[in-house]
């Protein structure tokens, strides 16, 4: 017998049994199609996250309130936020080689124009240099300036969502808006960001920091922001601020995170976790390839007869071996054909809320190991049925 021989009783074999061949690919599909997924998920999130940061610039500066970092605790957890504005004013007195440094209040809250209502809006209170230090500027009209934020005007620069939800064909600039019950100009419109984990970046509202500050009764900051002059003096620059700052906080109180230092934290927990949960997911690719081997062997056992008359009529016991393995192998390739499939259509809909981005490694990794899978687990019940001996097997009932 030939290869094409053997490959066409195979599928044969398989087609007499749809649901039963279907089933036992089951498996093998959800196993290649969630580790692709997982996989992709976490490129995307990478990349994403690198090219945010890249955007930023690599001589930016945060605090942040609270120890940040592995096994550490973050901003908005049972951490009490001491930061103020006094640390501010002492990081630019006493921090030399600095483009700028700005605090910002940041608030969830409710925006309204006429009869119109923006939900869930990030409101952001901070001076006119944060437009600069986080590389974020109006792109039509203006981001508000040094007079406008020591008068506490109450101008806002607004993001392209809330032009798009509540002011729709209509020019904002020059235009009013309700934030909690305080009214505020509309004086520019920033640079379209997108979303970040599912969160509208774009839904969002800044205005001046001492406008914030009378808003909401507050001298605190929620975070500070800071370039260096040059990337060279980026560590440098770090240590000076976390001097300042431990004049009158503890270590425990706040972080000083350069935009390298935060985006090789962030990479190297999204490589922990898309590595774990991806481990996970090839679990399923040995149960299905263990439903594989369990299978075949009923198989072989149904087909006891049919293998007796076979080798009586001349099939080799090579033959009966290749048979059973190219099902083996079939099944687990169908399954890692229509997983990746799947796993494609995931990524389609995931990428509408998180960035995801399939890699060739990702694919031939599942795929390859999808069809070892097929080989290792279709071998013992192929050998079962090429040394069964034809007396034996037409004897089977």
């Amino acid at each position: 017998m030939d290869i094409t021989e053997i490959l066409n009783l195979a599928f044969e074999a398989i087609k007499v049994n749809k649901l039963r061949s279907a089933l036992t690919a089951l498996g093998i599909i959800i196993g290649v199609a969630s580790v692709i997924l997982l996989v992709s998920l976490g490129a995307g999130l990478r990349n994403y996250i690198t090219s945010e940061f890249e955007k930023l610039g690599s001589n930016v500066l945060f605090v942040l309130p609270g120890r940040v970092g592995f096994g550490g605790r973050g901003p908005g957890g049972a951490t009490v936020n001491k930061l103020s504005l006094e640390h501010v004013k002492r990081i630019e007195r006493k921090v030399k080689n600095l483009v700028g440094v700005v605090p910002t209040i940041q608030q969830f809250t409710t925006v309204k124009y006429q009869n119109k209502v923006q939900k869930d809006v990030t409101l952001i209170g901070t001076t006119q240099l944060f437009a600069e230090i986080v590389n974020l500027p109006a792109v039509r009209g203006d981001f508000f300036d040094k007079s406008q934020v020591d008068s506490g005007k109450k101008v806002a620069v607004i993001g392209q969502t809330i032009v798009n939800e509540v002011f729709a064909t209509k020019d904002p600039i020059g235009e009013k808006i309700d934030v909690k019950g305080q009214k505020y100009q509309v004086i520019g419109v920033l640079r379209a960001q997108g979303s970040t984990f599912g969160v509208d970046q774009d839904n969002a509202v800044i205005i001046p920091f001492t406008a914030a500050q009378r808003q909401f009764g507050t001298n605190q900051v929620n975070n500070i922001y800071a370039k260096a002059q040059t990337q060279t003096n980026v560590e440098e620059v770090a240590k000076l601020m976390k001097k300042v700052l431990l004049e009158d906080l503890s270590e425990d109180d706040f972080s000083v995170l350069t935009a390298k230092q935060t985006l090789s934290t962030i990479q190297a927990i999204l490589g922990v976790i898309s590595s774990t949960l991806a481990g996970i997911a090839a679990i399923s690719l040995l149960v299905g390839g263990i439903g594989i081997s369990n299978i075949m062997l009923v198989s072989v056992t149904e087909r006891t007869r049919e293998i007796g008359l076979r080798k009586a009529v001349g099939a080799r016991p090579t033959d009966v071996l290749l048979q059973f393995l190219f099902e083996a192998i079939i099944l687990s390739v169908l399954g890692g054909i229509i997983g990746l499939i799947l796993a494609s259509i995931g990524a389609w809909v995931a990428s509408r809320f998180i960035p995801a981005l399939i890699t060739p490694w990702s694919v031939l990794i599942a795929f390859g190991f999808s069809v070892l899978v097929g080989v290792v687990f279709g071998v013992a019940p192929a050998i079962r049925a090429a040394r069964l001996t034809p007396i034996e097997a037409l004897r089977h009932e």
